[in-house]
């Protein structure tokens, strides 16, 4: 029987895990992923070594196909900084376009923006999504809390070319900082924009409290990267807000591929909704911007 401790074991045995000392060895994937279809709709340049984007991208492609992951969706850079400035924001960016434009066949961008500076940010949606070839909004971060209504621009430009917007949010046990979001902020700025697209990042950290707050927004996905891949969690998640509304994500650099997927591929659910979680969710939210772009999902 499969279990997250068994998969763990595979994917590490198989050099899974890092590609940072000497050469990997061929791009086979681990045997339980080969049956899906895996996109990851939550991944980082951060904490991933090379000297540029491009050096940083080879590295994750190369840990990708030792598991078998067909396509990353990319955003925020090398980001660090809680809260970036219209310059900041720019440079992120560039490194993002740098990096998918280097793999254009394993990995989409998604343009990192703030509230804070929301002029900017809808100059900056035009020059990387309209105009550029980004597919979506995110990992939007700290610096204003997400119900801010200087974010009704932006959800409102992202709604104009169907693009889906993924939220980072946490629920704090020692209370969020000042600007940091919350799954109740989600469901607050959700609910003002019924034609959006949200994927609520992490699911608030707590996933349980986070999967109840949003679970009667319908337009929003729980997103199952960057916390322990705890038993129950994907079980919870599709028992509560059916298979179709949870997204598969890893949080790279700052997590692994292998720690992450094994949340999904060993959960106690059907092989048709781990097809959904590992990507056939973000396929269907992503196709009609893809197909705007003459792309294919």
């Amino acid at each position: 029987m499969l279990n997250r401790r068994t998969l763990l074991t595979s994917f590490c045995a198989g050099g899974a895990m890092t590609l940072i000392d000497g050469e990997a060895a061929p791009p086979v994937a681990a045997e339980p992923a080969r049956r899906f279809r895996i996109w990851d709709g939550h991944s980082h340049l951060e904490a991933t070594p090379g000297d540029t984007p491009e050096q940083r991208m080879e590295v994750l492609i190369r840990c990708a196909d030792r598991l078998g992951i067909e396509r990353l969706i990319l955003s925020q850079g090398y980001a660090s900084d809680d809260h970036p400035t219209p310059d900041g924001l720019r440079e992120e960016n560039d490194r993002v376009l740098r990096a998918v434009r280097q793999f254009p066949e394993r990995a989409y961008g998604s343009v990192y923006l703030s509230p804070s500076f929301p002029e900017f940010s809808l100059q900056e949606f035009d020059r990387c999504v309209r105009d550029g070839p980004m597919v979506g909004i995110g990992e939007l971060q700290t610096d204003k809390r997400c119900n801010a209504p200087e974010m009704d621009a932006i959800v409102e430009r992202a709604i104009s070319m169907q693009a889906p917007i993924l939220q980072h949010t946490w629920l704090n046990a020692r209370g969020n900082g000042e600007g940091e979001s919350t799954p109740y902020d989600l469901v607050e700025l959700a609910r003002r924009h019924p034609r959006a697209n949200f994927i609520c990042g992490h699911t608030g950290g707590d996933w349980e409290r986070g999967i109840r707050i949003i679970r009667e927004t319908k337009n929003i996905s729980a997103d199952m990267a960057g916390f322990d891949p705890t038993s129950g969690v994907v079980e919870m998640a599709v028992r509560e807000l059916g298979p179709q509304r949870v997204v598969y994500g890893s949080d790279v650099g700052g997590r692994s591929f292998a720690s992450q997927l094994a949340k999904v591929i060993g959960a106690d659910i059907p092989d048709s909704a781990k097809e959904l979680v590992l990507g056939g969710n973000l396929r269907r939210l992503l196709t009609p911007i893809l197909r705007a772009k003459g792309l294919q999902a």
